[in-house]
């Protein structure tokens, strides 16, 4: 049994290295050619491939011929409008195979799509707009609606385009692409282009605050795409099935485009379902498929997920936590997991690709001078890494947890390891470590707690600062709190995330405190009218008064180790209960079945 358990580790470690190498292959040349784009690389694939299916969903199918000419029509469009090198438009779209054609065409004559979450509403969505300041929007038909409540808190007035249906006040944006020429714009036309310009901005909460407008910059398209089609190990006959948000680095680029880069197509769905999962992965014949840790547990949990008659050979994908991994792999028949970890912002990244489980991945120790992350205490109470009496950062033990962070690459070829930082200088400043291990050198924050075992693999144990994680979405806990203030008679509220059973993340959850009564179902609607479903608190809890500390800041550690036990405190707690549409109070009966797992959220 030990002999047979080495073979299998050494068979997994020989895998896993001739990924990395092809990975580090189809990466290497990337940095040389410093005009070749992505839209520059679907050109050439559509010469290989042409009528080869490339991307594909129940709304549109294109191939590599049409996506790249839908990709050339997009550039016309951005030249046509005046779009130039810098110029910001906004995306505002559902998951659809358009979706890549127009940050692909927008991209390639030096414009930069800002990627608009479309959850967002009203002031969230305005603010995301502002920090871009977009002169064109393009928007779905479908979610105008959430465009036309952020109007009003915009400061700037962009040209405003719908996809796929008619809006009084909105230009339709379809006609105009038909018209326009299917083949390349010519160079002479606009500006020279290189992988060192900004393509896209994707918007990340980071630790703290409001979202972030993340550069992306050419270079790092190209890297995600090529990397990962390498890690992958991508063939032209595979299909990936992809129900990620196209707004998230991994939805919207890295995951389609990881495969298109090999030859081979995706399916996009637009929105995760976990009744009709297995079937769309059986219907469309996919191969690989893109998940997030808390759908892998609803599918497990779900009682009529059970179809095992596809052709998965791998699913690739973060937040699989240990305690479920090896129950989604058998239950359904999933030969290889990718699990990895990486920030849209760069700066760290890695790859379990020996399929540790419950790990995030390692380093191979022939590519450790160039990835490599530390692990760094931190103080608990002021979220800062802990220094020595020399002013440096102290290394985590192994098996302690500890500050992800990535030193900052002095090379300009080790793309991978790049920090591009946000629109907002000074948040990227905030990123920025310095001194850390030795006098000038320099390393990037992810806010996210780590540790390593004794073999080099990492484990991801939480995050840091003032943002959490709830439904695959990264919630700030200042915008939560700023929506709950806006209503009537708050005096305070503390926004904060609590863990509940059998759910990925932390739900979140908010102590209020208020000068009267408060009308419950009133306060219900204001916050679902402002904020995002899964940003909307799951608990309440009405507090007379809030403690703050020594420097006037609202003190959470008692309040999250108390949590929406009702026998904690005397403060009535309420849960948002999604099916009545209403806050509902917990008592301890409710509070009991709620750990037993008999209601669900």
């Amino acid at each position: 049994m030990i002999a047979t358990a080495v073979r299998e580790s050494a068979r997994a470690e020989a895998s896993a290295s001739a990924r990395w190498l092809r990975a580090l292959e189809l990466t290497a040349s990337i940095p040389r050619n410093r005009q070749r784009l992505m839209s520059n690389v679907i050109e050439e694939l559509a010469d290989r491939h042409g009528d080869a299916p490339a991307l594909l969903s129940d709304r549109d199918c294109l191939t590599y011929r049409s996506l790249a000419e839908r990709i050339h029509q997009y550039a016309h469009w951005a030249l046509e409008q005046g779009v130039k090198k810098g110029d910001v438009v906004g995306l505002l779209m559902t998951n659809q195979p358009e979706y890549f054609a127009v940050w692909a065409g927008v991209s390639s004559t030096g414009g930069v799509v800002a990627l608009l979450n479309t959850n967002l509403i009203g002031p969230s969505l305005a603010h995301c707009i502002r920090i871009a300041a977009p002169a064109h929007l393009i928007v779905s038909a479908e979610l105008v609606e959430s465009l036309t409540s952020a109007l009003p808190s915009l400061t700037n007035s962009p040209s405003l385009w719908i996809h796929g249906g008619e809006h009084a006040g909105f230009q339709g944006i379809d006609n105009e692409i038909r018209r326009l020429p299917r083949a390349k714009p010519d160079s002479s036309r606009h500006e020279n282009v290189t992988i060192e310009d900004r393509a896209l901005y994707i918007y990340t909460s980071g630790t703290t605050g409001l979202p972030k407008a993340a550069n992306v910059s050419h270079a790092r398209v190209m890297q995600w795409t090529h990397w990962f089609a390498g890690m992958m190990d991508v063939q032209p006959d595979d299909r990936m099935y992809n129900c990620l948000p196209m707004y998230h680095s991994i939805g919207g680029v890295l995951a389609p485009g990881a495969v298109l880069v090999a030859g081979s197509s995706a399916v996009l769905r637009e929105k995760f379902s976990v009744s009709n999962f297995w079937s769309d992965v059986e219907r469309w014949d996919c191969t690989i498929l893109q998940y997030i840790g808390e759908f892998c547990r609803y599918l497990l949990h779900h009682p009529h997920s059970n179809r095992v008659d596809h052709r998965i050979r791998l699913a690739c994908g973060n937040g699989l936590v240990a305690e479920i991994w090896e129950a989604f792999q058998q239950r359904f028949r999933i030969p290889r997991i990718l699990e990895f970890y990486a920030s849209t912002e760069g700066g760290v990244s890695l790859f379990n690709a020996e399929g540790k489980t419950g790990s995030i991945g390692r380093v191979p120790g022939y590519l450790a001078h160039r990835f490599s992350p530390a692990l760094v205490r931190v103080d608990p109470e002021k979220d800062e890494p802990v220094r020595n009496v020399d002013g440096f950062c102290l290394r985590s033990g192994k098996h302690e947890p500890g500050e992800a962070i990535g030193r900052l690459a002095a090379e300009p070829s080790q793309i991978g390891s790049r920090f591009e930082g946000y629109t907002d200088e000074g948040a990227s400043g905030r990123k920025i470590l310095r001194d850390v291990f030795e006098r000038g050198d320099a390393w990037v924050r992810t806010g996210d707690l780590m540790r390593k075992d004794e073999n080099g693999f990492f484990y991801f144990v939480d995050r840091l600062g003032d943002t959490f994680r709830w439904k695959g979405e990264n919630v700030a806990t200042s915008e939560v709190a700023s929506a709950i203030c806006a209503f009537p008679g708050v005096r305070h509220a503390v926004v904060y995330g609590v863990q509940v059973p059998g759910n990925e993340g932390r739900a979140g959850m908010a102590a209020i405190a208020v000068e009267n009564d408060i009308d419950l179902p009133a306060f219900r609607q204001h916050l679902v009218s402002r904020l995002p479903q899964y940003a909307v608190p799951l608990f309440v809890r009405l507090c007379e008064e809030i403690e703050v500390t020594g420097t006037f800041k609202y003190s959470k550690t008692e309040l999250v180790r108390q949590g929406y036990d009702p026998s904690a405190s005397t403060d009535a707690i309420f849960f948002h209960d999604a099916e009545t549409r209403s806050f509902r109070q917990i008592d301890e009966s409710f509070y009991r079945a709620f750990h037993l797992g008999e209601i669900r959220v």
